[in-house]
């Protein structure tokens, strides 16, 4: 292992919980920390990073530290620059894909503490947005081309960097209020959450900051009515992701950038931003109406600062739209689900279907394809199995659309099937949690549905809370 790592990672035992019990604060419910994010209603998020000097967003990972050198770095301007358009926090990418960390990390060499800046910019950073009254958010890309933390190349020394930096993020740099985070189980980054662990990640992120919400940029794969792996929905307006301005009732998050794209590019300075009329009126304001916080890219440029007609831009916004204050209550919502599918791709059986969406299309870890019974069937049923005994207490079913309302669901355990519920329920995304069992086996017995029953994912997981 890295011999700073290690050194790192010692610290961590020995001084983190010294640090938090002496920032320690009261822990809030998941519920009221969703509320109080949909609440904030607008933000900054700041794309600044190697790419910045590369003309590109995704630049060569081997690129020097010596390009990063905003000689004229000033981040009480971004902040001020976010007040003029009242916005409520500014989000921060303290490390992007290429895997160039702009805080003074004790995990890597690749830092800004080796650019001609020297300077920690995160810090910079949290100190301006604070004392301008602006709350702080982080970035974090888990994907990593620098450290090589890519497809079918990971280590367990790659998981201890994730979790010895997230650390650092979470333990030197105050209160953080949201950890947005993303190359993560996307299908352009092929890293699951398997591969680096969400729960392990999920569950350190809560011990440092247990009032700081989590949330991955790629959850657009699972269902709007879902909270899995994220305690915030997030939509990437820009990849074509859009929540429902109509029908969304979970805490979500939608991101824009004012210009072109993410970084910072040479022709910017010259090229129109955003419309800012357009943006309050047709995606700011709407999106607040369907409880969703919405956070607006502005990209620095190589001196470190915002250019003229982004300001201008963002003096614009703030004349057009004010925060009006708390959005209407959100409804009861389930916990995420943060553990392992362990039912992902095991054997599947199922009474008879459709030829075209057999039973392996229900646990592919896939939510556009489904198993579908056939219309002749009266009592369809789906079963996984482990070939083993395996502990689980929590089972999810969801639908491409609503449409089995009465079910059974049961256990093998010790060669006889056991209950676990057996009831009504229409919603398209079926979550149940009950006490851990342990069975080789887990089947729906589908009694009701509107139409011929069919299931796009059916999970099983052990959530260890």
């Amino acid at each position: 292992m890295n011999k700073k790592l290690v050194i790192f990672l010692l610290a961590a035992a020995f001084g983190f919980s010294f640090a938090n019990a002496q920032n320690k604060v009261a822990s809030q419910p998941l519920a009221a920390l969703q509320q109080q994010f949909v609440d904030l209603r607008f933000g900054m998020f700041i794309h600044f990073n190697i790419p910045t000097y590369m003309d590109q967003d995704w630049p060569d990972p081997d690129a020097s530290p010596a390009i990063f050198n905003p000689t004229k770095l000033n981040c009480d301007q971004w902040a001020k620059a976010a007040k003029s358009a009242n916005m409520s926090y500014g989000c921060l990418t303290t490390k992007h894909h290429s895997g160039f960390c702009i805080w003074d990390t004790k995990t890597t060499d690749y830092n800004v503490m080796n650019s001609p800046l020297k300077k920690d910019v995160l810090r910079e950073f949290t100190d301006a947005f604070r004392k301008n009254g602006l709350k702080v958010m982080l970035y974090y890309s888990i994907l990593d081309t620098h450290h090589r933390l890519r497809p079918n190349m990971i280590t367990k020394k790659h998981i201890e960097m994730v979790k010895a930096q997230i650390t650092e993020l979470l333990s030197n740099y105050g209160e953080i209020s949201a950890l947005i985070i993303d190359g993560w189980d996307a299908p352009w980054s092929r890293i699951s959450y398997d591969d680096i662990p969400f729960e392990d990640i999920y569950k350190l992120v809560k011990s440092l900051q247990p009032n700081c919400v989590i949330m991955d940029l790629n959850g657009a794969k699972y269902p709007a009515e879902g909270l899995y792996y994220s305690d915030i929905k997030t939509y990437e307006m820009g990849a074509g992701q859009r929540v429902s301005k109509e029908s969304n009732h979970m805490p979500a998050l939608a991101c824009l950038p004012i210009q072109k794209a993410w970084f910072w590019k040479t022709t910017f300075p010259t090229e129109p931003v955003k419309d800012a009329a357009k943006l309050v009126n047709e995606t700011i304001i709407p999106l607040n109406n369907a409880n969703c916080n919405f956070i607006l890219n502005v990209a620095p440029n190589r001196d470190g600062l915002f250019d003229d007609n982004a300001l201008t831009a963002l003096k614009e916004i703030g004349k057009l739209w004010h925060n009006e204050g708390p959005e209407k209550k959100l409804p009861e919502l389930d916990a995420p689900i943060i553990s392992s599918n362990i039912a992902k791709k095991q054997p599947a059986s199922a009474s008879w279907s459709d030829d075209s969406n057999i039973m392996d299309q229900a646990n592919d870890d896939d939510f556009t394809t489904s198993w579908i019974s056939n219309p002749t069937v009266a009592k369809p049923w789906y079963e996984i199995d482990f070939d083993r005994d395996r502990a689980f207490n929590t089972i999810s079913i969801a639908e491409e659309k609503a449409n089995i309302s009465n079910y059974r669901l049961e256990y093998f355990e010790n060669s006889q099937w056991k209950p676990i519920f057996n009831g009504e329920n229409s919603k398209r995304v079926k979550i149940h949690r009950f006490n851990r069992v342990y069975g080789s086996k887990v089947r729906i017995w589908i009694d009701k549905s509107d139409h011929q029953a069919s299931i796009a994912e059916f999970g099983v997981y052990d959530e260890q809370r």
